[in-house]
């Protein structure tokens, strides 16, 4: 027991509790936010990471799941198909990398170079989603539909886009292909997206975690704490979110993923500046921080009256996730 609570334990129990509460309040993927921190904490090798925290998805992700699945939720064709484009890439992906890199040092940087570039993504994607809800409530585009006609290239091909980068990354079954399934069934109902989601995710990040098992092997002293952190974590940040200004705290995510993104693309050996510029490197990042920080609720205002709203107030950020589209009269 002993050799399974390291001198990292309560760094990585504590991270996994703070991601926790921010997958509960904002029902974002974890993926995106636990594997930069634990990254950014040094607690292992980026694969050793990437496998820990794809395992411990498939955990909680199968508790919402199945919460989901009892209230019949999930769209089980749509999830269907997308389980048919996402589980075989998603095995596929990391043997694909492991295959094409053999030396150790240049897989931690390809790693942290598509982790960086797949946060990026994220930050992009989470952004234009809440951009589609916004122009769906406002137009009354998108008219409610629980049963759409499935779009099966479209579909598989999301899936196994979606597989590939959550295989490579750990990152995207909760951010790229919500966003693809808004965009390719913009009527499907909120509670509908998040269950067909979660539903598809489980055998997702499940293939991809055993796939990164089979490689790399699993770091117990990492999956523990992470468990141990995170289920809690998320179960408090459900309660909490009724109480909680989503927009502050959607509008934050997105900047973290930003400066998360860059930071590790500077980890993983980009450097605009030349070698031997941490210092500059580390200013780049705060610089973009503090510029998303004041530019972002300015664009997001600007973007709300072009759309006929007020720039700022109802309908809010969280509104807009839940809100069926007004329909024309």
């Amino acid at each position: 027991m002993s050799e399974l609570i390291s001198d990292q334990f309560f760094s990585i129990l504590i991270a996994g509790l703070l991601v926790g509460i921010v997958v509960g309040l904002t029902g974002m993927g974890g993926g995106a936010l636990m594997t930069p921190a634990l990254i950014f904490l040094g607690v292992g090798h980026t694969t050793a990471i990437v496998t820990a925290d794809l395992t411990a998805a498939a955990i909680y992700k199968s508790g919402g799941a199945i919460t989901h699945w009892r209230q019949g939720s999930p769209n089980v064709r749509l999830a269907a198909y997308l389980i048919a484009g996402s589980v075989p890439m998603a095995f596929l992906g990391p043997w694909l990398i492991n295959g094409l890199i053999d030396d150790p040092t240049d897989l931690e940087n390809t790693l942290k170079m598509c982790i960086g570039f797949a946060l990026l993504f994220a930050a992009s994607t989470y952004a234009l989603r809440l951009f589609i809800n916004m122009r769906n409530v406002n137009s009354g585009t998108g008219e409610p539909d629980a049963n759409p006609h499935i779009r099966l290239v479209p579909t598989v091909l999301v899936g196994m886009l979606g597989g590939l980068l959550v295989g490579v990354t750990s990152v995207g079954s909760g951010s790229v292909i919500m966003v693809a399934l808004l965009m390719l069934y913009p009527g499907l109902p909120a509670v509908k997206l998040v269950g067909t989601d979660l539903m598809q995710a489980v055998p997702l990040v499940l293939a991809a975690a055993l796939s990164n098992i089979a490689i790399h092997g699993l770091e117990w002293d990492l999956l523990i704490p992470l468990v141990i952190g995170s289920v809690p974590g998320t179960i408090l940040g459900s309660r909490l979110a009724p109480r909680v200004a989503q927009s502050i705290i959607r509008r934050g995510i997105v900047i973290v993923l930003t400066m998360s993104g860059t930071a590790l693309l500077f980890k993983a050996g980009f450097h605009p500046y030349g070698e031997d510029k941490d210092t500059l490197e580390a200013i780049t990042v705060a610089v973009i921080g503090l510029v998303m920080l004041f530019l972002v609720p300015l664009v997001w205002g600007a973007l709300r009256k072009q759309n006929g709203l007020p720039a700022f107030g109802a309908p809010t950020v969280a509104e807009l996730e839940r809100t069926p589209p007004r329909r024309k009269v």
